[in-house]
């Protein structure tokens, strides 16, 4: 039977797994609703001062072009027509202060026309996150769209 000090170091290490797990997870689910809402501080804020959203047509350097992207027109028009950023579940890893999630994304938008919803785009995300003393804080996500290309799958063969 294994001492007391070895079950309790186990349990401690095992507790804190899963509180990064459950922060992580509420990071990733902080995204949509900060970007469908409009707001360019909660948005940006989930990223490190200095870190990189690679997103179609050029990537994002920094807090401020993040928030610069909530804010700007495109942005602000899908959202006025009624947007919805869905995150899928991620599969996680965790190395210590450094994590990496893979998850599939979909922005679905409203036709005013039809009162209906539709999936414009599809894609995969991966995720890197590192400990900071605020939290867990992404440094660099990577978002490519299912379209066929070897990108996205490239992205998916991570997370096997």
């Amino acid at each position: 039977m294994p001492e007391r000090d070895e079950v309790l170091a186990d349990l401690q290490r095992r507790v804190r797994e899963l509180e990064d797990r459950l922060a992580l997870m509420q990071l990733l689910a902080t995204y949509g609703p900060a970007v469908d809402s409009g707001s360019p501080e909660p948005a940006a804020g989930l990223w490190t001062d200095d870190g990189v959203y690679d997103v179609y047509p050029a990537p994002l350097h920094g807090r401020a072009a993040i928030a610069g992207m909530v804010t700007g027109e495109l942005h602000q028009g899908l959202i006025r027509a009624g947007a919805a950023h869905l995150q899928g579940v991620p599969h996680l890893r965790i190395d210590g202060d450094r994590a990496v999630a893979i998850a599939y994304s979909q922005l679905v938008l409203r036709d005013e026309a039809t009162d209906t919803f539709r999936t414009w785009r599809t894609g995969v995300n991966r995720w890197e996150f590192v400990r900071t003393a605020e939290g867990w804080r992404c440094t660099h996500r990577v978002n490519r769209q299912l379209d066929g290309g070897a990108e996205a799958r490239d992205l998916l063969r991570e997370a096997l």
